[in-house]
């Protein structure tokens, strides 16, 4: 087992947990304020094409996660259905991160007697947290009269079945990780020029960030395993050890990428 910096993986398990809290109180307030635009839209009370909100912080957010090269695409009108599919694609995406960690937890060096406490600490709460995304998810596509998507995606469960036997360490976990939370992030980048309200519009921004920002940290952290050296890997980090490219290496791209986005009716409930 690669050694690990306990004091820098305890701090890094504070900031994530304090990073999901605002997440969820940003989606639990965006989600309501969706559905209910949506009833309101059936009702004919709302203008269907919704307005162009007051990002504020989400907008922040979202300008993090490169969403500012989709501006020109937002849908003409409301089209609830195809909303719902995001959100089920959404949910299957965060399911298939639960099944993934829960997975990785029976591996000896992350859940094992032999394992890192602090790692194993980490994995179940991010596993957790993860639970938390997909019931926000499919909470707002009840709230619609939609069926909850509780499987995980399809596609991409299949390559995490193909990679698991061959996980031989840490850093294989962390590369798995990296994949599925680069998957996320641009589905949800891309998802923001595809809805069709200002609520959820902002919903997928704010995930977005937080999914790029988790991406930029495992990007890091894998560098310094890749390079032998995982006792850097700590918060705060001493910078004067660190290499020239620590600094940019968890941020490969000047525009965030949407290639790899799962198509909107890819996790969908057929």
């Amino acid at each position: 087992m690669d050694p690990i910096d306990e004091r820098g993986l305890r701090e890094l398990l504070v900031e994530s947990d304090d990073l999901q809290s605002d997440a969820m109180r940003t989606a639990t307030r965006d989600l309501d304020d969706y559905v209910e635009a949506v009833l309101d839209t059936r009702s004919g009370s709302r203008d269907p094409g919704g307005q162009w909100p007051g990002w504020g912080k989400a907008g922040v957010v979202a300008g993090l996660a490169g969403v500012g090269t989709l501006l020109a695409a937002w849908p003409a009108a409301a089209d609830p259905a195809q909303d719902v599919q995001a959100l089920q694609t959404a949910a299957s995406l965060e399911n298939l991160a639960v099944a993934t960690y829960k997975t990785a937890l029976t591996l000896p060096f992350i859940g094992g007697a032999d394992a890192n406490g602090v790692v194993k600490a980490f994995a179940e709460k991010t596993m957790a947290q993860h639970t938390e995304h997909a019931q926000a998810f499919n909470g707002a596509v009840a709230k619609l009269g939609g069926k909850a998507q509780n499987d995980p995606n399809a596609k991409y469960a299949a390559v995490v079945k193909e990679t698991v036997p061959t996980i031989k360490g840490a850093g294989d976990v962390v590369a798995l990780a990296i994949a599925l939370e680069d998957v996320a992030a641009q589905t949800y980048t891309k998802n923001v020029s595809q809805v069709s309200t200002a609520e959820l519009r902002q919903l997928f921004a704010s995930v977005a960030g937080v999914e790029s920002q988790h991406k930029a940290i495992l990007l890091a952290v894998k560098a310094l395993l890749d390079g032998g050296a995982p006792q850097l890997i700590a918060l705060p980090p001493d910078a004067a050890k660190l290499p020239d490219a620590a600094g940019s290496v968890g941020f490969p791209d000047a525009f965030f990428p949407t290639e790899k986005a799962s198509p909107v009716e890819e996790g969908a409930v057929k």
